[in-house]
């Protein structure tokens, strides 16, 4: 009998959540963000509930010829461009869209030898300070690109940092409008937080990333209350045995967790090796039998023990949900210091992954 841990994939509920960006931003069209092996849910698997889409963005070379492969003839754009000449060879062959947000970029852009005009989207550093040219730059980075006999359309885009904050995007909007002003072309800003929450900024496309997983762009469960959004992956396991603590008595790795009181522990069948973090805390929140509970004590390779006390029917076999339907994952990641994002990235390779 195989583990019970398993990874689910909800097909449907990426094709809801597609939906969901779509009435947010309606005029607009939509990139669906499938970087990082579409947020740790496979390309493979992730393709069928977001093939209604109007684009893919991605990073990696090989994940864009693996979307071809699979049937995929529209738009795929590479959100960090290209990094060396020869994968120019690979954009032309494979009829890609890329990002060039540096001046090396346009250097070997000008140096390729394209068989048909290549789609560019032009990157403004707008206030993020990773990548782009700055809006006092731009407009001859865009003329540059302009230039070129083997560039067909230019897209002018950004990328904010503060979409899902208090800071919000007015102030990248105002640099982007600056730098770009009177530049023609269609426009790409747009993140899930934009997206989601400032509609000012949809213009000619979208694209939606976390969001199409269910998770919060916030990292707050609260933020998305009532949009609509499904998660699209759930983690669960089963207890696989319970053991009985008295007052005072210790459980797991370094005694972090010390009984007040007699109490039930179960061990589920999940550990930092399956891409549960270790770091979790006493307290994070976990489903068994459909009833909330909590992590006690530290996380091991294999294994983490929850709080039966709620649950006093639980027994060996009982479910355990990780996070997913029933426990939303950023309320996990809340509890870990960290965000839904990593969480979905993490789910390690061993971990059986079904479709549904």
């Amino acid at each position: 009998m195989p583990r019970p841990i398993r990874a689910t994939i909800h097909t449907a509920a990426l094709a809801n959540n597609l939906d969901v960006a779509r009435r947010h931003a309606p005029d607009a069209k939509v990139w669906s963000v499938v970087k990082a092996n579409a947020y740790g849910h496979g390309i493979e698997r992730a393709f069928p509930g977001l093939r209604e889409t109007d684009g893919f963005g991605l990073l990696d070379l090989n994940e864009a010829v693996r979307l071809r492969e699979l049937g995929w003839a529209g738009p795929i754009l590479l959100l960090e461009g290209f990094f060396e000449p020869a994968d120019l060879k690979v954009i032309d062959e494979y009829g890609l869209t890329t990002t060039v947000h540096c001046d090396e970029q346009l250097r070997m852009l000008e140096g390729a030898r394209l068989s048909k005009p290549l789609t560019v989207q032009l990157k403004m550093n707008s206030g993020m300070n990773r990548l782009g040219f700055v809006p006092e730059r731009y407009r001859a980075a865009w003329e540059r690109v302009r230039a070129m006999p083997g560039v067909g359309q230019i897209v002018l885009m950004t990328h904010f940092s503060d979409a899902d904050g208090e800071r919000g995007v007015d102030y990248q909007m105002e640099a982007f409008e600056r730098g770009a002003r009177d530049i023609p072309g269609e426009r790409c800003l747009a993140n899930s937080a934009a997206t989601l929450f400032h509609p000012q900024t949809h213009y000619a496309w979208v694209r939606p990333g976390i969001a199409l997983y269910g998770g919060s762009p916030s990292g707050r469960t609260a933020d998305v209350e009532g949009l609509g959004l499904q998660p699209a992956m759930t983690l669960e396991s089963e207890v696989i045995a319970v053991q009985e603590l008295g007052a005072g008595q210790t459980v797991g790795y370094g005694s972090v967790f010390t009984a007040e009181r007699p109490m039930r522990i179960g061990v589920v069948a999940c550990g930092y090796a399956d891409g549960y973090p270790r770091h979790a805390p006493t307290g994070t929140p976990v489903l068994v039998a459909g009833i909330l509970t909590q992590v006690v004590g530290r996380v091991s390779m294999d294994m983490l023990m929850v709080d039966l006390s709620p649950v006093p029917e639980a027994r060996v076999g009982s479910n355990a949900v990780l996070w997913g339907r029933g426990l939303p994952i950023d309320d996990v990641a809340c509890a870990c210091g960290t965000i839904g994002y990593e969480l979905m990235c993490a789910l390690a390779p061993r971990v059986p992954v079904i479709e549904q």
